[in-house]
């Protein structure tokens, strides 16, 4: 799967995942339905941290520099945001290319977290069981935590 077509991917399921939660918070406001933004606000939470991760992945593999990767990781805190991210992306060209798997003569493949990120990429199965289990870690993290609005003064 190419940069590209991964950060599609996880660009419209992270759309998705905000018309569930939108829709939970629609029916627990119409219907009483609590459980409704608990699954909705459970999986968005989820898609939410993958696409982060996903973006920070790609931004870094097509060298985006600040700008851009910004754009592409804050995308996922407006809803539906990261589909015009992903088409603007597309249009100028940042998505365009192959997994960097090996080093270059390019000065930035010679620092310490391209080697990383280059071990990364050739190891894809292992990589994404890895950063998925990382997901699930932080998304447990924030699960205990609890909704900051819990504590919020009375």
């Amino acid at each position: 799967m190419s940069p590209h077509l991964l950060f599609r991917v996880m660009a419209i399921a992270e759309a998705v995942s905000w018309t569930l939660l939108l829709g939970g918070m629609v029916l627990r406001a119409t219907a009483g339905l609590d459980i409704a933004v608990t699954i909705g606000g459970g999986i968005h939470g989820f898609v939410f941290l993958a696409y982060a991760v996903t973006a920070a992945l790609v931004a870094k593999n097509q060298r985006m520099g600040r700008w851009p990767a910004s754009v592409a990781i804050i995308s996922a805190v407006i809803p539906y945001a990261t589909i015009p991210a992903d088409l603007w992306l597309t249009r100028t060209g940042r998505l365009s290319g192959s997994w960097r798997r090996t080093a270059t003569e390019d000065l930035r493949d010679q620092k310490w977290h391209d080697s990383l990120f280059r071990t990364v990429v050739k190891h894809p199965v292992v990589s994404c069981a890895i950063l998925l289990g990382s997901v699930a870690v932080a998304f447990m993290a924030l699960l205990a935590l609890g909704s900051p609005l819990d504590r919020l003064p009375d």
